[in-house]
């Protein structure tokens, strides 16, 4: 019996080793062609490692394309819906949770069905509105749309639902007000489904390519995903500084799942055992 298990285990380990590879190779080119000229990237047949490796592809990123410059609006941007995102979110789902009111359940009800609406179709009435405030090519005009999010709601709700509703009463009792029991006892039991949340928002605003292009007016503005499309030009294309620009911009996000991948994986489990 422990042999067939063994062997199950070592032709599984095997399997998702070759899924691994198989996902990895775009990446590992994407990665070798920011160090190859553009004569090389074209190479019949191609070469996995640049034969003689150069740096102007990130030169010419750093100093023509101004990257530094968008890649600080990304993080500005990410940082701002992430935080926003994980309060509200958590808020409001602590509410549909642990609170009854009027109209509680077609409310969520209501918050589920526009999960169902396309996003794009909002594009419209979010665009007149950002005008009338006078908030095009701002920040505040980029993250207005993503400040909260019906998915973080439910998901926080869910999370929300396993805090044990004993705890909350022993704090009232002890004069605890009704927000210091949703910061100090609801939030600390729900690190987890918050580390994911976290993770999802800025994944989609860093990601997020449709909306700023929407609202940006100037190139100073401009997110990562926007720069890195204005590359691609009619009579010119900078593959290897794309490359280049494509690695550093996927960069971010690898680390911080990959510091974070433990909580995130707690976090999908906990919420997937307590839908």
């Amino acid at each position: 019996m422990k042999t067939i298990r063994a062997l199950q285990s070592t032709a599984l380990y095997l399997i998702l080793s070759v899924v691994l590879l198989v996902l990895a190779i775009p990446f590992l080119w994407m990665v070798s062609a920011s160090f190859k000229e553009q004569f090389e990237i074209f190479r019949s047949p191609p070469t996995i490692l640049p034969p003689k490796p150069i740096l102007t592809n990130y030169t010419t990123l750093f100093g023509e394309y101004n990257f530094i410059r968008h890649f600080l609006n990304s993080v500005q941007i990410a940082v701002i819906t992430t935080v926003s995102q994980l309060f509200l979110c958590s808020l409001a789902g602590y509410a549909f949770a642990k609170y009854e009111f009027r109209l509680k359940n077609v409310l969520f009800l209501v918050m589920l069905g526009s999960m169902m609406i396309p996003g794009y179709t909002y594009f419209v009435p979010l665009f007149q509105l950002v005008i009338n405030l006078g908030l095009v090519d701002t920040r505040i005009g980029i993250v207005l749309p993503h400040l909260v999010g019906a998915f973080g709601i439910f998901f926080m709700r869910q999370h929300m639902e396993s805090v044990p509703d004993e705890l909350l009463d022993a704090g009232r009792i002890d004069g605890t007000s009704e927000f210091a029991a949703f910061w100090k006892i609801a939030l600390p039991l729900v690190r987890p489904g918050l580390t994911v949340l976290a993770l999802l928002a800025f994944l989609g605003s860093w990601n997020d390519y449709v909306w700023p292009l929407i609202i940006i007016r100037t190139r100073e503005m401009q997110t990562l995903p926007v720069m890195l499309a204005g590359m691609v030009g009619i009579y010119r294309i900078e593959y290897g500084a794309l490359m280049a620009g494509a690695f550093l911009s996927a960069l971010p996000v690898l680390l911080l799942f990959g510091s974070m991948q433990r909580y995130f994986v707690a976090g999908i489990m906990e919420g997937a055992l307590r839908g």
